[in-house]
Order: structure tokens, then C-alpha cells, then sequence
């Protein structure tokens, strides 16, 4: 008996703003460039250094409401004012194709996708503490005070969620966090639903 393909994994990665999670994706994309990132529909404006059609879609807010009318999306929600989506279809081709996807989502995305599409791994990361997610986000010079203040009460919320997740990955140091995520999505990979076919194909060699 032959084995169908491998099926694509969704590893679902959340964290409060200023944990680090962007830097963790990019380190792991670029070791594993088999590995695709699902691409958000945004209606924000470009930022600079943002690639549209590869960092993000960028929408009008009547075109992304258009979109939610028919159910383009498999989770979606508003965020300080901007809305922001996970193109379903796009996702369960890729999935199909046997292609790992990445998701940066926050918790209420990625309860939203886990929901929706009945799959998927979660994966949170930690700050290791408050003061530090302060001063990394205060370090990066981009956010007034009043932002700041924002993210951090916010952050609260988000971390008080992280029990439900799949995994947690607390980064304190950045080569220790980047190794047990890079671990846990290689031990992911492995999982039996993602390799239909093939115990039976391996049992078939004894007849």
C-alpha cells in the first residue's frame, strides 16, 4: 500500500506585543524554508519596510467586510481599530499540498482558528516577566507612553490565556526560546495525523 502525502502542519504562534515572537518565526522560517507564513489581510496602512502580498494584504475596511460576508476568512478580528484576517481557503491548500504553515496571530485568533478549522498546534510565548516586556518594548522607540501603557494591560489579559495553549515558550533568552519552539515543531511534524496511509503501508510489508 502506498502512503497518501504528508499532510501540512499548522503551528498556531501567539504572544503579547514586545515577547519576541516575530524574531523566534523569521529565525525559524529561515531554517526551515519548506515552512510556509500565512499571509494576513490587514485594512492598517503599510508600514514602512512592509511587503504587500508577502508581509501582509492590505485591504479597504469595505473590501475586508466584504470578505467576512463570504466567509473568506478563518478567523478574523479588529485590533486597535484596523481588522485583520487568515485567508481560510489559501491556508487549507498550502495544508493539502503538505506544506507547513505559521500563523502570528493573537489569542483571540487563535482561538478563533482552532474553532474553526478543527486543527491546528498552539504555541505561546511567554514573557519572562512584566518590567522586561516593559523595557523591550520601550526599547524599540517606535510606541508613546500611552501605547506602552496600553500593550502592557493588554499583555496582562493575553498571558492570563496562555494555559490553554499547546505549548508555552518562555523567552528569556533568545537561543533557549528559539530551541524548544524550534522543537516543538519538529515533534509536530511527526504526529500520525499528518502521515495518513502510512502505518498501513508499513504494516502491508508483511503480507
Amino acid at each position: 500500500m502506498k502512503p497518501s502525502k504528508r499532510l501540512g502542519l499548522a503551528l498556531v504562534i501567539t504572544a503579547p506585543s514586545g515577547a519576541g515572537k516575530s524574531t523566534l518565526i523569521k529565525r525559524l522560517l529561515a531554517e526551515f524554508p519548506q515552512a510556509g507564513f500565512s499571509i494576513s489581510c490587514t485594512t492598517r496602512a503599510p508600514r514602512p519596510g512592509d511587503r504587500p502580498g508577502v508581509d501582509y494584504e492590505f485591504l479597504s475596511v469595505e473590501e475586508f467586510k466584504a470578505r467576512i460576508a463570504k466567509g473568506h476568512f478563518a478567523e478574523w478580528a479588529e485590533v486597535y481599530g484596523n481588522y485583520y484576517g487568515t485567508q481560510k481557503q489559501a491556508v487549507l491548500d498550502m495544508l493539502a499540498a503538505g506544506r507547513d504553515v505559521l500563523f502570528d496571530i493573537d489569542v483571540q485568533g487563535a482561538k478563533a482558528l482552532k474553532e474553526n478549522l478543527g486543527f491546528g498546534n498552539t504555541v505561546f510565548i511567554l514573557p519572562p516577566s512584566r518590567q522586561e516586556l516593559e523595557r523591550r518594548l520601550t526599547g524599540r522607540g517606535s510606541d508613546s507612553p500611552e501605547t506602552i501603557a496600553r500593550r502592557l494591560a493588554d499583555a496582562r489579559n493575553e498571558v492570563a490565556q496562555a494555559g490553554w495553549f499547546n505549548h508555552i515558550v518562555v523567552n528569556d533568552n533568545l537561543d533557549t526560546a528559539y530551541d524548544e519552539l524550534r522543537a516543538v515543531y519538529l515533534a509536530q511534524r511527526s504526529h500520525p495525523d499528518l502521515h495518513p496511509g502510512l502505518v498501513e503501508s508499513v504494516v502491508g510489508t508483511w503480507e
